[in-house]
C-alpha cells in the first residue's frame, strides 16, 4: 500500500510559482515592449492600457481603464491630446484588510534611436539571460514583474495581508500631468503605502529623488552679412559668453549639499545644452540672429522648485546684462519636484526585510539623482512611499536591457512584501 500523499507538502508557494513561470514573465514583457508607447508624442496608449487592464483582471484584480476627460486634456500642457488621447489604468483587490498597498508604474517610453544590438528596439530579443528592448528597464519590466507576482498569489491561493491597489500611468517621460499627477489629484485612491516600481534596485531602496527645472534660453542677436559682421550682433557669440558665465553658478551649487541615509552627499547640478539650436534663416555667410540652449537644473531634496527657478532666472538675467548687447528670453519647459521621506515608518522596514529575504545582503535606503513619480504619492497623498524595481541597464539609451533573473527577483520581492506586511 502506497504512503498517503501530503497535499500541504506539495502546495506551491508564490516564490516557487515565479521560479517555474519565468518564461511567462518574459513573454508578457515582450508583449508590452512590442507596443511602442513612445512619448512624446504618446503613441499606442489605448492599445497598452487595454492589454494591462486584461492582465490585471486575469491576475485577480478588479481593473478599469480611465480616459482623461476632454476638458482636463484641453487645459493641460499636452499639445496633441486630440490625436493621442491619454489613459490610465487603476486596479484594486480587496482582502478585507484595514490597509492598502499601492503599486505604481508608468507605461510610456522615450524614443529609440541609434544602432541596437538586435534588429529593432521594439522587437525584444532574449540573449544570455538578458531581454533587450526599449522599456525593458524603464519601466515595463517592473510592470511585468508585478503582474506575475499577482498571478502567483492567485495561482497558489495565498492571500495578501493588505489590500492591493495598482496604477499604470501615462506621461512620466514628459511631465506626468495627465498620468500620476492626474490620478493622485482626481481619483479616490485608497493607498496607505506606495511602491513606485523604479527609483531603487538591487539592495538600494528608494526613499526619495531629485527634482528638476527645465528652461530654454533664447539669445537674440541682429543679422548681418558674413562679410560685415561688425554690423550685426552674433547670437552664437553671446550665447557662448552666457554659457561660460554659468560656470560661476556651478561653483555656487557645489557648495550646497543634502546628506542621504546611505552616507552620500548630494549636490545640485546643472547641465547645459542638451538641446541647442540656431534660429531660422541661418547660413554660413550670415551673422546668426538667434541661438538657444536648454538648461537641466537638478533640485536636491532640501530645495524647492519655485526657489530654484527664481534663482536661476535671476542669475541668467544678471549675467546677460553684464554681456554687451546680450538680450535673452527665458522659457519654462517643465519641472518635477524633489521628494524625500526619512525611512522610519514600519513600511520601510518591511520593504527592506523583503529585499533581504529574497536578495540577501544588507539593504540600503537611497535617494535617486533622477526623478520619477514618487513625489506625487509621498508629497501629495502624504503616505510612506518607496521606490523599488528590477535592476536595468541603459535606460533611455541604446541596447536598453534587463536580466531575466532580476525580473523574477523583483516579482518575488513584491510577492513577499504582500504576504508578510499587514500594515
Amino acid at each position: 500500500m502506497s504512503a498517503p500523499v501530503n497535499v500541504f507538502a506539495q502546495a506551491m508557494t508564490p516564490l516557487q510559482y515565479l521560479d517555474r513561470h519565468s518564461a511567462d514573465l518574459v513573454a508578457l514583457l515582450q508583449r508590452l515592449v512590442r507596443i511602442p508607447t513612445v512619448n512624446p508624442p504618446g503613441d499606442q496608449y489605448e492599445a497598452i492600457t487595454a492589454l494591462l487592464t486584461r492582465e490585471l483582471r486575469g491576475a485577480g484584480v478588479q481593473a478599469r481603464r480611465i480616459p482623461i476627460p476632454r476638458a482636463v486634456a484641453q487645459s493641460s500642457p499636452v499639445p496633441n491630446w486630440r490625436t493621442h488621447p491619454r489613459y490610465n489604468v487603476i486596479g484594486y483587490r480587496s482582502t478585507g484588510a484595514s490597509k492598502t498597498i499601492h503599486f505604481n508604474a508608468h507605461f510610456d517610453v522615450v524614443p529609440a534611436g541609434g544602432r541596437w544590438r538586435h534588429a529593432s528596439p521594439f522587437e525584444p530579443a532574449v540573449e544570455n539571460g538578458w531581454i533587450y528592448g526599449r522599456g525593458t528597464a524603464d519601466m515595463k519590466g517592473s510592470i511585468a514583474s508585478l503582474v506575475l507576482a499577482l498571478r502567483a498569489l492567485k495561482a497558489t491561493a495565498v492571500s495578501p495581508r493588505c489590500n492591493i491597489e495598482v496604477s499604470f500611468t501615462a506621461d512620466e517621460e514628459t511631465d506626468s500631468f495627465l498620468g500620476s499627477g492626474w490620478v493622485v489629484g482626481h481619483l479616490p485612491l485608497r493607498a496607505d503605502y506606495v511602491v513606485v516600481m523604479e527609483g531603487g534596485e538591487g539592495r538600494l531602496i528608494g526613499c526619495g529623488h531629485n527634482g528638476v527645472v527645465w528652461l530654454n534660453v533664447v539669445v537674440h542677436g541682429r543679422p548681418a552679412h558674413g562679410s560685415t559682421p561688425e554690423r550685426g550682433v552674433n547670437a552664437l557669440e553671446k550665447m557662448a559668453a552666457l554659457v561660460l558665465a554659468l560656470e560661476d553658478y556651478k561653483h555656487q551649487l557645489a557648495r550646497r549639499r543634502f546628506p542621504t541615509p546611505d552616507g552620500r552627499e548630494m549636490h545640485p547640478t546643472i547641465n547645459v545644452g542638451g538641446v541647442f539650436a540656431a534660429g531660422a534663416g541661418g547660413k554660413i555667410n550670415t551673422v546668426p540672429a538667434e541661438a538657444s540652449f536648454s538648461i537641466d537644473r537638478r533640485v536636491i531634496a532640501n530645495e524647492t522648485v519655485a526657489d530654484v527657478e527664481r534663482e536661476l532666472r535671476a542669475f541668467l538675467s544678471g549675467a546677460a546684462r553684464r554681456i554687451p548687447h546680450c538680450h535673452i528670453t527665458i522659457e519654462k519647459v517643465s519641472e518635477n519636484h524633489p521628494c524625500y521621506r526619512d525611512p522610519v515608518d514600519p513600511f520601510f522596514s518591511a520593504v527592506a526585510a523583503s529585499v533581504k529575504r529574497v536578495r540577501g545582503g544588507r539593504p540600503v535606503f537611497y535617494v535617486s539623482t533622477g526623478f520619477n513619480d514618487m513625489h506625487f504619492f509621498a508629497e501629495h497623498l502624504r503616505v510612506p512611499t518607496v521606490g523599488y524595481g528590477p535592476v536595468g541597464t541603459n535606460p533611455h539609451a541604446v541596447d536598453e536591457r534587463v536580466r531575466v533573473a532580476d525580473l523574477v527577483t523583483a516579482a518575488k520581492i513584491y510577492a513577499d512584501l504582500l504576504t508578510s506586511f499587514g500594515g
